[in-house]
Formats: C-alpha cells, structure tokens, sequence
C-alpha cells in the first residue's frame, strides 16, 4: 500500500524546462514512478539527450517537444503536442523560467516583459490549455515552480521575485477553482539547487554565502527536489492542495 501511493503507472507526465536541472529531475522520477513523459526546452540537442537518458534509465515512454516559453504559439503548440501524442495530460509541472538580476531603477521594459511571460504567463497559459481534460477525468496535479525568492528575496532580484511570487497566488487560485474536480495545484519553492541557473548569475562568493544561509550548510543537488514532486503528483499527496512546499535546507529558518 505505501509504495502504491506513489504510483504513476497509466499517468501522462508534461514538465517544462525538463531537459537539464531541476526538469530532469522530476520527470527522471516520474518515469521512474510509471508515468509517461513529454519535457520541452528551447534546444532540440539538449532535448534529445534527456529524453535518451532517462529511457534508458527507466525504460519508460519520453517524448520531447522544443518549444519557447516566451512565445504564446509555442506554449499552444506544446500543449496539443502533448495532448496529441499521449491522449492526455494528468500531471503538469511548469518549471520553465529565468532570472535576470537588474536594480530597480535599471530595469528594462523588454527584460521585464519577457521575465513576465516566461515566468508567470506561459504557466497560467499551458495550464489553462490542459485543465479541460484534467476536468473531465476528475484527476490531476498542477505544480508550479516557484522558489524561496517569492517568499523572501535580495537586491536586485525585482522581475524573478515578483513573478516567482505571482505564482503562489495563482495555485492558491487555481486550487479553489479546481477542487471540485479533484485536481490538486501546489507550489515547490526551492532554495539554493545547483543548477545552472543560479550558478550562471551568482559569485563564487555569493554562492558560498547561500551554502552557509542553509541549515545543512551546503546547496542541494537536482535530484533532492525529486521527492517532494513526486510527493505533489501522486496519491501520496492527494489531500494538499493551495500549498507551497519550502525545499531551501533551512535557509528561510534563519533570521540573520
């Protein structure tokens, strides 16, 4: 019964970004779990590499769209992809997203609309795109990626925090919308991960000052956020919903 709760088998799978990082985790366990697959990113190569990876890994079905989350075609096209090529979509993980460091009084309008969109816009979108068949078969779990700079933030952090923010009222909305269906939508809010996100716009210095933030000292590797989404899109968490799950190694547990 205790492992039946994570169970994935007969679930379809769709989790943007998936190609490297924090994506490839989740859907690596997903498919781990018996779920199919699809992951998107904007590189076919890095796609390819995924999806070869975790087949041969998990023996499980992966299929792989490219597609730009900043383009509102794309984000269609990537659902009916999906919806096409696997008859349905049970578990949507929108992970895709950016972070570009500006002080306030130099940020871009084209640096913040695309933050807008990427972060924040093409999760409301493809969420909307496969809601109606989550509806009809009254089962499905939402996940938005949000991360503990929606919570708390640092200077220079305005587009990535306010849109990683947005994201936390949008699932507590979406949940009350979709309940009745018995569709859960949750938040991950990951701390310091070492992917090449942060490792791309953080000093050594900085990324030194995060480790010692954390209680366990330290960054978390990719596949620490694997648990807690498969947590979030099986059985085994079926009664949380309009939740934001904390993932940061303690970080937020410390006042100075």
């Amino acid at each position: 019964m205790t492992l039946r709760l994570f169970d994935l088998t007969g679930r379809v799978a769709l989790v943007t970004g998936g190609s490297k990082g924090l994506g490839k985790a989740m859907a690596a366990i997903f498919a781990e779990a018996g779920a199919a697959v699809v992951i998107s990113s904007r590189h076919e190569h890095e796609l390819q590499a995924a999806a070869g990876e975790i087949r041969a890994a998990r023996g499980a079905r992966v299929e792989y769209v490219v597609a730009d989350m900043t383009r509102r075609d794309d984000v269609r096209r990537l659902a009916e992809a999906a919806l096409d090529r696997l008859g349905k979509v049970d578990i949507l993980v929108n992970n895709a997203g950016a972070n570009l460091p500006q002080p306030i009084d130099q940020v871009r309008d084209e640096d913040w609309d695309r933050l807008l969109e990427l972060n924040l816009t093409s999760c409301m979108s493809l969420t909307r795109a496969v809601v109606p068949g989550m509806k009809e078969r009254r089962w499905g779990r939402i996940i938005y990626i949000s991360s503990i700079m929606g919570l708390a933030s640092t200077a220079g952090r305005n587009g990535y925090s306010a849109t990683k923010s947005a994201l936390l009222g949008l699932a507590r909305a979406n949940a009350l919308d979709l309940g009745a269906f018995n569709i859960t939508v949750n938040c991950l809010a990951p701390g310091p991960f070492a992917t090449d996100l942060p490792m791309s716009v953080l000093s050594a210095e900085q990324q030194a000052a995060l480790a010692a933030r954390t209680a366990l000292n330290r960054w978390a590797r990719p596949e620490e956020l694997a648990g807690p989404a498969l947590l979030l899109a099986s059985e085994a968490g079926s009664y949380i919903t309009g939740s934001v799950l904390v993932v940061d190694g303690g970080a937020l547990a410390k006042v100075f």
